[in-house]
């Protein structure tokens, strides 16, 4: 029988730590899937307020307009899948405090205590960044693009077979009535929520890799440019053809981030007052 080498010793003594964080990481993402399911299975006992809490943009812009909100099924297991579709979205919300929880207790023990402290605001802010984000759109950029929208239509807006009848001084013309689809709308709704959640999250991220020491201040500073045209990308994919959205979505996103190099440049003025504290400082040569 072959004597073990000490490349082998070595092989197995390595090999323990790494099958210990994959456990860990397998029981991690066990109870976020566990908090998730329960919390998509809650939320379709309650997809019916939860949709009408989104339908409240449209119905708000429709009533503005004197018409009736009403959203219809173009397929017959669209209201199934509507159903599931804010499940999944409702769930991932609700469960999203212990999904982060999880990510948290499986990089937390590989953290000096430092470490721990500069780590968890930005854990605690990166949720409330994006809820702001999708108060922002659901308060204020969608009642402006739906109300865009609908100002394309024409009259009569009265249906044909209307018990009001015709609109009185209705000329021929073809007229333009919205009839939504429910899918379609969801779809329109989550777009815009997710976006401005998203790119709410820009200061914690930029802010976060300064900590990190991968990006400064100057070097954000310097790379405008490139951000305005990021950013004016971004604003053209995440929005609809609507240029007060994306005007929108553009400004909000550049004040983001002209914050996040405040905030970089304070984390960088606050880590060379402890290094001269220290005597660690090193100036730069001219």
């Amino acid at each position: 029988m072959a004597a073990n080498t000490p490349q082998d010793d070595d092989i197995d003594d390595s090999s323990a730590p790494l099958i210990e964080h994959l456990a860990e990481l397998r029981t991690r993402i066990i109870w976020s899937l566990v908090a998730f399911i329960a919390a998509m299975v809650l939320c379709y006992t309650v997809w019916n307020p939860i949709y009408n809490f989104l339908t409240r943009p449209i119905c708000s812009a429709l009533e503005d307009r004197s018409q009736e909100c009403g959203l219809i099924l173009l397929k017959l297991q669209e209201g199934f899948f509507v159903a599931i579709r804010i499940s999944l979205l409702g769930g991932f919300v609700l469960a999203f405090p212990v999904i982060a929880y999880q990510m948290w207790r499986f990089v937390a023990p590989g953290l000096y205590r430092n470490e721990k402290r500069a780590f968890l605001p930005f854990l605690i802010a990166s949720p409330v960044m994006f809820f702001l984000g999708a108060a922002f759109a659901y308060y204020i950029i969608l009642p402006m693009a739906y109300a865009f929208f609908l100002g394309f239509q024409q009259g009569p807006l009265q249906l044909p077979d209307d018990p009001a009848g015709v609109a009185e001084g209705a000329t021929n013309m073809a007229a333009i009535v919205f009839q939504g689809s429910v899918d379609e709308y969801l779809s329109l709704t989550t777009k815009f929520i997710l976006a401005f959640g998203l790119s709410f999250q820009l200061p914690v991220l930029l802010t976060l890799m300064g900590r990190a020491g991968l990006v400064s201040a100057a070097g954000l500073a310097s790379a405008r440019r490139y951000a305005v045209l990021a950013i004016l990308v971004l604003a053209a994919l995440a929005t609809p053809p609507d240029v007060i959205s994306q005007v929108v979505l553009f400004t909000v996103v550049y004040g983001l981030y002209e914050v996040s190099i405040q905030l970089v440049r304070r984390i960088e003025k606050r880590r060379e007052a402890e290094l001269r504290a220290q005597g660690l400082w090193v100036e730069d040569e001219p």
